[in-house]
């Protein structure tokens, strides 16, 4: 039976998606004894895990080797999904152009695990999605199979919490919400991540679960919305928002400190708060305080240009023309992930502005082309050397990650335009330094 294989870890792990979130799952389950079979639909990476290659940057080569001497293999081929006794699904779950959720990926790989359903597999969805999905999506595509829930195949839904670049936090030391469609699949689902996480917290029903991930991440949405508005409001004023903040969190209770910046990234923040804006529709509501947080963080990389043209100004310098280098492609520090970077609006917009635009990130050698933004492919990369600061009308600091060294960029720049505060005091020598 498959709960006395997932108590014994002979139970065989199929994990669905080796990104962001798969990639650390299989880490997880691979240290933890089991022996895991990845797909993925990127054959790049299936050639790089084979060669015991690293293609996320916090989890090296030396860790894939690890998890290949633990029976780790990956495949791009899903009639394979037959094999393994539980199936994770962590697939992206993108918006449409009209910011209305796309399943397409999870809806994708669901019937390719129903085209191989066999009796005794359970199925967890960790992809964040609206209330509903596992109940509403994924379980009648599975029933159409033949198979019964609860008695032929089990369902669960346990949402991701990775935070990538977050060495204090790993897979194994976050705690795991899970619900199940139904108290067998609740009670396996439970069993399952018990064997790799501290602390499991078992909850009343996937609607339960991934409501909870949708409130984690609107949660924090709507609290940089407000240091975001806060800080053009500050600006005015001629008040240091980062001091304010500095301020309020030796309040030992009733405030948690957020931060502005140049607008939100990733996969999860940008994104999530929308997939409850779209449900909420459905049942005849307006999330308007939800809607208006996304209006205020996705004006932020305009309000972060103005900035730059008025910096420029004051210094008789055109937008058009200017040799602006932007430092920090990914999303946020310490991290070599680009996803709905803020960045790639920033550069996108200057350079329709006539700017001469050039990128330096210590993660990111060069910017991949997406659907959105497929020029940005060509912006070429510099390094950060002396001749190079020097010629540049401005820098723009969009992410702060650890590896700068920002006194030797101080020391060279003309112009620096911060949206991290990356650099607390002003300047050294000639050196102008604008907080945005």
């Amino acid at each position: 039976m498959i709960a006395q294989a997932i108590q014994k870890r002979t139970a065989l792990l199929g994990i669905i998606g080796l990104g962001y979130v798969g990639l650390p799952l299989v880490r997880a389950f691979s240290a933890g004894g089991y022996k895991v079979l990845g797909f993925d639909s990127d054959s790049n990476k299936i050639d790089m895990l084979a060669r015991g290659e690293a293609y996320i940057r916090h989890i090296p080569a030396a860790t894939i080797q690890a998890m290949q001497k633990q029976g780790f293999t990956a495949t791009s081929d899903l009639s394979r999904l037959k094999e393994p006794d539980v199936i994770i699904i962590c697939v992206p779950t993108p918006l449409t152009e009209t910011r209305e959720p796309d399943l397409q990926y999870i809806v994708s790989s669901t019937e390719a695990i129903a085209k191989a359903l066999r009796p005794g597999q359970l199925i967890v969805l960790e992809s964040t999605t609206y209330p509903g999905t596992t109940r509403d999506v994924m379980l009648p595509i599975l029933e159409a199979s033949g198979l019964k829930l609860g008695t032929d195949f089990f369902l669960a839904y346990s949402p991701e919490r990775e935070d990538p670049g977050n060495d204090e936090f790993q897979t194994a030391s976050i705690p795991k919400v899970v619900g199940g469609i139904e108290p067998t699949s609740a009670e396996l689902a439970v069993s399952l991540y018990r064997q790799i996480v501290k602390q499991v917290v078992p909850v009343s029903s996937c609607e339960i679960a991934e409501a909870c991930k949708i409130l984690e991440n609107t949660y924090r949405a709507v609290n940089i919305a407000l240091v975001n508005e806060l800080k053009i409001l500050f600006q005015r004023m001629g008040i240091n928002v980062w001091e304010v903040i500095d301020a309020a969190k030796t309040k030992p209770f009733g405030f948690q400190a957020f931060y502005p910046g140049p607008g939100l990234g990733g996969h999860c923040i940008p994104i999530d708060p929308f997939y409850l804006t779209w449900i909420a529709r459905k049942y005849g509501l307006s999330t308007r305080f939800i809607e208006l947080a996304g209006e205020v963080n996705t004006s932020m990389p305009s309000y972060v240009v103005a900035r730059v043209i008025d910096a420029l100004n004051e210094r008789s310098k055109a937008v058009k023309g200017s040799k602006i280098l932007v430092l920090g492609v990914a999303y946020k520090k310490d991290v070599d992930d680009v996803r709905e970077s803020p960045a790639l609006e920033i550069i996108d917009l200057l350079m329709q502005k006539g700017a001469a635009v050039t990128f330096h990130d210590p993660y990111v050698l060069s910017i991949p082309r997406t659907r959105h933004y497929p020029a940005l492919a060509d912006v070429p990369r510099e390094e950060l050397t002396p001749e190079v600061l020097k010629t540049k009308d401005c820098v723009l600091i969009v992410t702060n990650h650890s590896a700068y060294e920002w006194n030797h960029i101080v020391q060279h720049a003309s112009l620096i335009i911060d949206t991290r505060n990356a650099i607390r005091r002003g300047g050294t020598g000639s050196c102008a330094i604008v907080e945005s």
